[in-house]
């Protein structure tokens, strides 16, 4: 009986070995992987913050982009985004299509260039009228009274040196606007050199950041034909 029992105890202490054994081998294989899983790790955050950082210099350009558009006048821009496809047969030109698609750009640029001069008054009857900048005030396009009772005191509406800037600017960001359509450079430039096609790369760009740049230092405060109208308060 004494040796059985001994024998039992034998085979427990065994057992109990044998399970020991076990863990230790399962710690130093999972320590074992642990380096690689950390090692990974460390060099998955640096890809991360790369693509985190492409992401976001996209999304400013996006932004950037989207703002330039909101400095032209909305009328203006649809009409351009419109036609130009049509005027140029999807950039595939010919003589006459180039002539017509250049003097449809022509009256564009005209286009944002007088709507720099148009501005908007709220009257006594609620209604909002617009009209174009002159030396002395604004002259009322659709006013029914001649005589502009009910108007508030147009002098302070008169053409001044900021806007001949921001008209220049605003020739100058649909000009960027239009290099950027592949449509227009293809009708005029359909196969580009490779210093014309750098030119035609880097100019839009570097003229729609300054003009931006610019258009930050020197606020437009007239909201004219084309342009969202907010409230007279601050204004002038």
């Amino acid at each position: 009986m004494i040796i059985i029992i001994h024998e039992f105890s034998k085979q427990i202490r065994k057992r109990n070995r044998e399970k020991k054994n076990e863990r230790m081998s399962s710690s130093s294989s999972l320590t074992q992987r642990n380096p690689t899983s950390s090692q990974e790790q460390s060099e998955s955050v640096p890809q991360l913050r790369r693509q985190t950082s492409q992401h976001a210099a996209m999304s400013q350009t996006l932004t950037s982009a989207a703002n330039l558009a909101n400095l032209l006048p909305t009328g203006t821009l649809l009409a351009f985004t419109l036609l130009i496809p049509v005027f140029t047969s999807n950039g595939s030109c010919d003589y006459p299509t180039r002539v017509l698609t250049a003097g449809l750009l022509t009256l564009l640029s005209i286009s944002c260039f007088l709507s720099s001069f148009t501005d908007s008054v709220k009257a006594e009857d609620g209604n909002v009228y617009y009209g174009f900048a002159t030396r002395k005030g604004m002259w009322i396009f659709d006013y029914p009274d001649p005589d502009g009772l009910g108007l508030p005191d147009l002098s302070k509406y008169r053409i001044r040196i900021i806007d001949w800037i921001h008209a220049v600017l605003s020739v100058l960001v649909f000009g960027a606007v239009a290099l950027r359509d592949k449509n227009a450079v293809s009708c005029f430039y359909p196969a580009p050199e490779q210093g014309t096609k750098k030119v035609l790369d880097i100019v839009p760009m570097g003229v729609g950041v300054i003009c931006g740049l610019l258009f930050l230092v020197f606020p437009a405060r007239r909201h004219g034909i084309g342009y969202p109208v907010t409230g007279d308060g601050g204004r002038r």
